[in-house]
């Protein structure tokens, strides 16, 4: 299921890094903490491109907050919405997923993940990887650019364009974690 319809999303736009993104972060992070606090069981994660210093991203802040379960962090979905966040069911089988303040205009995407599950773990991974891999981010950059022009209006064509990548990366951390996939 689609997060938002395409006449809703605003087109993709990559950005050259912006160093006031861990500050953004941070302040959000605070906020959230607050808010997601009957729900966490561990810390509020910065996670996504604006994550990896120097790469180019959508200037929209990822967020990965972690919940025993899904079930049990539904209550978070109402709380949230003082916080101008907006829910969508965008893989709900793996997260309760929100945008902010609307789909036309993005500054944050929160993801709820169970904590250590398969998806929490990757977000991580992948991010992880890129932080500790100049020539993989650099080479993640040089694909996000081209689908972005690619596909300016349909996020979800972007997305699964990106995910061959994504998942060579990850079957390489698995490996590297002794979780051969």
């Amino acid at each position: 299921m689609r997060a938002s319809t395409a006449t809703e999303d605003a087109p993709i736009e990559i950005t050259a890094y912006d160093p006031a993104w861990p500050r953004i972060f941070a302040e959000e992070q605070a906020l959230l903490a607050e808010v997601l606090k009957p729900w966490l069981v561990g810390p509020i994660e910065h996670v996504g491109s604006t994550s990896v210093p120097g790469l180019v991203a959508k200037p929209i802040i990822d967020i990965a907050a972690p919940a025993r379960s899904l079930a049990a962090s539904r209550g978070a979905i109402e709380a949230l919405r003082h916080l101008r966040y907006q829910h969508y069911p965008y893989k709900p089988e793996d997260m309760h997923w929100f945008c902010k303040p609307s789909p036309t205009f993005r500054t944050h995407h929160l993801h709820i993940l169970v904590y250590n599950s398969p998806t929490w773990l990757d977000r991580l991974a992948f991010r992880d990887a890129l932080r500790s891999n100049p020539e993989l981010a650099a080479q993640y950059a040089a694909l996000k650019l081209q689908l972005a022009a690619q596909h300016r209006t349909d996020r979800e064509a972007y997305t699964a364009a990106k995910a061959p990548f994504i998942q060579a990366v990850l079957t390489h951390c698995r490996r590297d974690r002794g979780n051969e996939v």
